[in-house]
């Protein structure tokens, strides 16, 4: 994880929008469940009356709410309203009520100040003045302790007539009781007494609780709008994000990997490198996108569900722990099971590129040994093992969406068992069920993205770490940081020093004490049987592998203290297998410098042999070469390759045994000209056949990676017994004497 974090460094100021874009989301998402509730519990049960204190109170139902309250609070209350009296006709048609008897209008001043002492104030007003049966029912047991001439008066006369004192001592019970009833049961028997009023003042109750819901409602789309948009946007960035990053992890990888040895290559494996460079980042760029959308959203949405819950009942809060803990549980026993299967679909992944890669590119050989079921085995081998780990992965995986919503539902029904019997006692509203419903599926929501981000996360984490093998892992072609450069005085000396080489993982050397140097001017060639280590030598001149002990002098400076970029520019190599690029001929020849004129390009070809089935070529240069040049033939191939080194015309020549696919006659004609068009420059060659090096200036004949003879062909005919018994298995006896 911490590689990924890494990953998004670049892109951290866009990280942080989508951080803040995020918890404008949240709050949103949060306030959704909040509305729905005020429409059932202020929309639906209240009328649309929203206020604890009335707007607009009549006269007479003032001075009955006042008698509940001390002179203090009546001071308090009183100053909070102005008067409208009976003859004030401004007010007439808004309130009708003013041709009876006189109002109370609520002024701006802030009346959170009396919301407690109106509301219990009104509550008792409505119990002492209501035909309700429960509220006969108190009215009875607050008079029985008084004499039985009073108990027959109007309640609200009596009070009236009755002291402060007196009062409040009358009223202790049901001051006891409502003390007992909760905060937001008071308010709605309260509100529903102002419903009662505004009626009474002439208000249209029905069109306030339309115009409550329809707000409401419109409020709570606008937000939906927000969120949708919001979404959007997020969406965007974190795709650009994550693309972004996958492509700058790829070039980083890509560069990596143009700057490895061979030992490097051999030890990651092609199959491997493809697939770190596509699959793996493929991974990395669902997971970033997992991560900006949903692993970053969602603990934001958790806490604050939490915290909203909390506010809207603290009694069933260990619904939310329960269902939290069950959630957990289900994650854990998948991460289990999941997590090593993840570690092994990558590797199997390489396997079945690497066994596609094998076959697809030695199709021509398996049919020529008509081997195509041993093939199909391997494959279906390969295939099995990567589907039966991915079948139980999904298997896995197909688990978890049934049980979490098993889990939900089952919260669900919890909840609402738990909140009727709140509901029942009066302790809770139905509004607040439904928002702590919803609260809590956004919890439970919140912790199953977490979830699903958690299965990726193993899978991708295994990906970021293969990639970060590949960028952490140091060429073992050393490049000093202040590089000499070559001599301009000599340009081609090439000399060995006692160098002895031995593979990154191998205890024996392979090439031992090899001494020699080759002069501008001369050709060098290297001949022993297979296995001697001819190309493994050459191969140490462009640094495709570095010296074990002793050292390799250009132009009399060690190769190791050059820039490989300068080392490079004044070699042209041949490989032992001609490597053809996707494009055309024209490219191909060009590809040490693509700013090379025509002509030089039609030079090289015509040394290299070429020019004669390129003009047979219906496009000519522009012809197209397929991928691995599949569309030429091998000595084509060899031909190009070597037009695109002469082409560059470098001070050192290196053929990798590179004119073995060449008949006698061109490779004869190839010679002659390289020869005149390479006067100056140095050239090593590697050779199986004798007579391809008869005229060369120095042979050096390789035996179990040791030097045991260097000289002309003559002179190695009376020195070395390695060479006589190569020569004498080529060459018939006149060949030999001729020579």
């Amino acid at each position: 994880m911490i590689h990924i974090l890494k990953a998004l460094k670049k892109n951290s100021g866009k990280v942080l929008l989508i951080i803040l874009l995020l918890i404008g989301q949240a709050m949103c998402d949060l306030s959704l469940p909040d509305y729905t509730s005020k429409i059932i519990n202020i929309g639906v049960q209240q009328g649309g009356v929203e206020e604890v204190v009335p707007k607009v109170i009549t006269q007479s139902s003032m001075e009955q709410v006042l008698l509940f309250t001390d002179s203090s609070q009546k001071e308090e209350i009183l100053s909070h309203y102005q008067k409208i009296d009976q003859n004030d006709s401004k007010y007439i048609s808004s309130y009708p009520i003013l041709k009876e008897e006189g109002i109370y209008l609520l002024n701006e001043r802030d009346s959170t100040r009396i919301e407690k002492e109106f509301d219990r104030a009104l509550l008792l007003k409505t119990i002492f003045t209501s035909q309700a049966k429960e509220y006969q029912t108190i009215q009875k047991k607050v008079k029985e302790n008084l004499p039985e001439e009073l108990r027959q008066m109007d309640f609200m006369l009596l009070i009236s007539n009755m002291s402060e004192q007196q009062r409040f001592a009358m009223l202790e019970q049901a001051y006891e009781k409502m003390d007992q009833m909760p905060e937001s049961i008071v308010q709605q028997s309260a509100t529903a007494s102002i419903k009662e009023e505004y009626q009474k003042c002439g208000i249209d109750t029905d069109h306030l609780q339309i115009q409550y819901i329809v707000t409401s409602g419109f409020k709570m789309l606008g937000l939906a709008l927000f969120i949708m948009l919001i979404t959007i946007l997020v969406g965007f960035l974190s795709s650009r994000i994550a693309a972004s990053t996958s492509k700058a992890l790829r070039s980083q990888v890509f560069h990596q990997v143009l700057n490895f040895s061979k030992a490097e290559y051999k030890e990651f494996g092609v199959a491997s490198l493809i697939t770190r460079s596509t699959n793996d980042i493929q991974q990395v760029q669902m997971l970033l996108v997992m991560f900006l959308r949903i692993a970053i959203y969602a603990p934001i949405i958790g806490i604050g569900g939490v915290l909203k819950a909390l506010r809207t009942n603290v009694s069933m809060t260990w619904i939310i722990a329960l269902g939290v803990v069950l959630v957990f549980g289900v994650i854990i026993t998948l991460f289990t099971c999941v997590m090593p299967k993840f570690k092994k679909v990558q590797k199997l992944i390489d396997r079945i590129n690497q066994v596609t890669r094998e076959i697809i590119t030695g199709i021509p050989v398996i049919r020529a040994f008509s081997n195509q079921k041993h093939e199909q085995k391997r494959f279906e081998e390969a295939s099995n093992n990567i589907k039966k780990t991915l079948t139980f992965v999904g298997r896995s995986m197909s688990l978890m969406m049934p049980t979490m919503m098993f889990i939900m539902n089952g919260i669900c029904i919890l909840i609402v068992w738990q909140s009727a019997h709140s509901i029942d006692v009066g302790t809770m509203q139905v509004g607040d069920m439904l928002a702590f419903i919803q609260y809590t599926m956004q919890i439970v929501m919140a912790f199953l993205m977490i979830s699903m981000f958690s299965i990726m996360l193993p899978r991708a984490n295994v990906s970021m770490n293969r990639i970060y093998e590949v960028l952490n892992k140091e060429s073992s072609i050393k490049v000093k940081e202040n590089p000499k450069e070559f001599s301009k005085r000599i340009q081609g000396l090439v000399e060995f020093k006692n160098v002895s080489f031995r593979y990154p993982d191998s205890d024996e050397d392979v090439l031992t004490d090899i001494t020699f140097t080759a002069k501008p001017g001369t050709t060098t060639a290297f001949i022993g049987s297979t296995g001697s280590g001819k190309s493994t030598l050459i191969n140490l001149i462009p640094r495709f592998y570095d010296v074990s002990d002793g050292e390799i002098l250009i132009d009399g400076i060690n190769i190791q203290d050059v820039a490989i970029e300068k080392l490079n520019e004044k070699i042209g190599y041949v490989p032992q297998k001609g490597v053809l690029f996707s494009g055309t001929i024209a490219s191909n020849i060009k590809y040490g410098n693509l700013s090379m004129s025509d002509e030089q390009m039609k030079k090289a070809a015509e040394i290299a042999q070429a020019t004669e089935f390129i003009q047979d070529k219906k496009e000519k240069f522009e012809t197209v070469i397929a991928q691995g040049g599949t569309n030429v033939s091998g000595g084509q191939k060899q031909r190009l390759s070597i037009a695109r080194a002469v082409a560059i015309q470098p001070e050192i020549y290196i053929f990798d045994d590179s004119f073995s696919a060449l008949d006698f006659k061109t490779d004869s004609e190839l010679r002659k000209a390289l020869k005149k068009e390479t006067k100056g420059a140095t050239i090593f060659i590697v050779a199986q056949r004798v007579n391809t090096i008869l005229n060369a200036d120095q042979i050096v004949v390789l035996d179990e990676g040791k030097i045991v003879g260097i000289g002309t062909h003559r002179q190695l005919l009376k020195t070395c017994p390695v060479y006589q018994e190569i020569a004498s298995s080529q060459l018939t006896k006149e060949e030999m004497d001729y020579a």
